[in-house]
């Protein structure tokens, strides 16, 4: 079974609910969902990985979270994420999600082959963001599929 990796921070577990229903849609979709913390995984589990994902709120002025989710992805580079297809998703209480279009800009300069726009979600997601999360994990799966 292809296995995808989902690494989320969450501090109020809004972005949680959107790592749980993209596994959910990976899972449906016949692979095998990682789902780790920031500090649980590391620039070898995402080289394995068939197929990324990351999520995380903006956070102070739409910025990722500092402690955890960004240590952890300014210690990727093109080396692991090159040529991956990658996912992101997160949640926001204000602005107009420009933490998620600088994070998508910066990963593809990594050379991550990113699934659209990332997914965004002000406050707790709405079934529309869900379903777009369930999507994503199903359009990953097949990815994953691919990359085998």
């Amino acid at each position: 079974m292809k296995k995808v990796l989902v690494v989320y921070w969450s501090g109020t577990g809004n972005t949680e609910a959107m790592a749980k229903r993209l596994a959910q849609g990976l899972s449906d979709s016949g692979c095998e969902a990682v789902l780790k913390q920031p500090g649980e995984a590391g620039a070898d589990l995402v080289k394995e990985a068939a197929a990324l994902a990351f999520g995380c709120p903006a956070m102070g002025a739409e910025i990722l979270e500092e402690n955890e989710m960004e240590p952890f992805i300014a210690g990727l580079g093109s080396a692991e994420l090159g040529g991956k297809t990658l996912g992101l998703f997160g949640s926001y209480d204000w602005g107009d999600g420009q933490w998620m279009r600088d994070w998508v800009d910066r990963m593809k300069s990594l050379g991550a082959l990113v699934d659209g726009e990332g997914i965004i979600a002000q406050l707790a997601p709405d079934d529309a963001a869900l379903n777009k999360c369930y999507e994503l994990g199903k359009r990953l799966a097949g990815k994953a599929v691919l990359a085998s």
